[in-house]
């Protein structure tokens, strides 16, 4: 049996996630996915071994901001999960080439090959934060790209809205949010260990509010968004059901840590003032418009921010139902560091 689905960003997080949704099945919400064989493509050197072991994952190998993809690609695929991007990228125009070029790239060879759907994963980052942090973000909000990932990724959707409009292809954008849950990055990892430190950042009062996306919860969205017929031409928030404040979050985290884990925490936090993430914001910009890019800068500009948004649409419209919230989430994160030798 050939593949009908093409799937970029695997292995990655969410990729490798909704790999194995595909290739092994998968219940959530209401979504049933039998076991489906699937193409992936990944970058030239990168190893897949862990998903070709299945048996039903067939591997091509390019680099998406290369026009040059692979003759034949796309050919008897049905619908293209476009997961690849960058989001901490070395140099600012690392995020155009591989967000924006790589997806131009990737439509294109879809097009050509008369694939029926191109859904299309993008971010928060092009709507940017809160105008006012009570009011909960919806998707019909005006763009406000927060930086330059925000600017790539809401170039990366006009260019898919753009086919659309066009007849050239039938799209559907999601817009999930800070991810969590198994095969998460080091990166991710990282926060757990400055948890258990104390040294986690709260900035201010702790009290913004960020909406967060399991990655079982974003697979099933994601699923929704190919098999729903009104789907097409719309874009979707997805995320947990409610946003989390930075307090809830860093608690969470800490009392999974000691209590279920048997990790010692250190019961502290690293307080910063509201300001420190206006200082870090400027700094952030000033790289940014050198062509530069700082992880831990551009994390703290955030952190005394409200990125909150309303799922209302995709559950109204997709039927979409997310099954995991935080502490459930964060269980099964932290277990799957520890099965996969990710020291906290």
């Amino acid at each position: 049996m050939k593949p009908r689905v093409l799937v970029t960003g695997a292995p990655g997080w969410l990729g490798t996630s909704l790999v194995d949704a595909l290739t092994n099945g998968f219940r959530s919400g209401p979504v049933e996915q039998k076991p489906e064989p699937v193409r992936i493509l990944c970058l030239p050197g990168v190893d897949a071994n862990a998903l070709k072991a299945s048996g039903k994952v067939d591997v091509a190998t390019a680099d998406l901001s290369d026009r040059r993809l692979p003759d034949g690609l796309c050919d008897g695929v049905d619908t293209v999960f476009h997961c690849a991007g960058v989001i901490h990228a070395k140099r600012i125009k690392d995020l155009y080439a591989i967000n924006v070029d790589g997806t131009r790239n990737l439509l294109e060879a879809a097009i050509r090959a008369k694939v029926r759907r191109f859904v299309f994963v993008s971010s928060n980052s092009p709507a940017g934060l809160n105008a006012f942090p009570t009011r909960l973000m919806v998707e019909d909000d005006p763009p406000r790209p927060y930086l330059s990932y925000g600017l790539s990724k809401l170039q990366s959707e006009w260019l898919v809205n753009d086919a659309h409009r066009a007849g050239r292809i039938e799209s559907v954008i999601l817009r999930p949010c800070w991810f969590y849950g198994p095969d998460q990055p080091p990166r991710q990892t990282r926060f757990f260990t400055m948890i258990k430190e104390g040294k986690a950042p709260i900035v201010g009062g702790g009290e913004s509010r960020r909406s967060m996306s399991y990655v079982d919860n974003t697979c099933q969205a994601i699923v929704l968004a190919e098999r729903t017929t009104a789907a097409r031409g719309r874009t979707y928030w997805v995320a947990d059901r409610r946003p989390y404040t930075m307090n809830e979050i860093v608690d969470t985290v800490e009392r999974l840590l000691e209590r279920e884990f048997g990790i010692p925490v250190a019961h502290k936090r690293l307080r910063l003032p509201g300001i420190a993430s206006e200082v870090a914001l400027v700094a952030d910009q000033v790289l940014q418009g050198l062509g530069l890019y700082k992880q831990e800068v551009h994390v703290l500009s955030e952190m005394n921010k409200t990125i909150a948004c309303s799922i209302a649409r995709a559950e109204r419209e997709l039927g979409y139902d997310p099954k995991v919230a935080l502490e459930e989430g964060m269980r099964r994160s932290i277990r799957w560091c520890r099965e996969h030798g990710q020291q906290i």
